[in-house]
């Protein structure tokens, strides 16, 4: 038996569960995308995104040892580096934007992250879709 595979059972409700969360992180990224708003901070700081991560965290432990892990860890972490992301981009950069200076690599840095937040959300919706287990380690 490889890494990829577990003998627990997984309970089709827990899968359909876990596709809503990654349909509330695209509708963040939707919500980004067609308003004013940028991706990245629609992804950490809308309701949908909030109510997404506190699903995963109150259905967690329910699929702990199943192939849905680690889909759950995946979008729990996907928040929380998104979130700790924009806190340091806005500490270091809106200083920097009293000067001017800040402000190109502040958007740049948003924009960066709204990428790396749509690659998050459809590289583990694919493999959610396919039944992948997702890697734990690395962003």
């Amino acid at each position: 038996m490889d890494s990829t595979t577990t003998t627990v059972a997984v309970d089709p409700r827990h899968v359909a569960y876990a596709h809503i969360v990654y349909g509330l992180h695209a509708l963040t990224i939707l919500m980004g995308l067609f308003s004013a708003k940028l991706v990245a901070a629609e992804f950490v700081f809308s309701l949908p995104a909030l109510v997404a991560v506190v699903m995963n965290y109150v259905r967690r432990p329910q699929v702990r040892g199943t192939w849905l892990d680690s889909h759950f860890r995946w979008q729990i972490r996907s928040f929380w580096i998104a979130l700790i992301a924009i806190v340091i981009l806005r500490l270091v950069f809106i200083p920097l934007s009293w000067i001017l200076i800040g402000i190109p690599f502040l958007w740049l840095g948003h924009g960066l992250l709204g990428i790396w937040a749509i690659y998050r959300v459809a590289r583990g919706w694919l493999a959610l879709r396919e039944g992948r287990i997702l890697p734990s380690g690395g962003l």
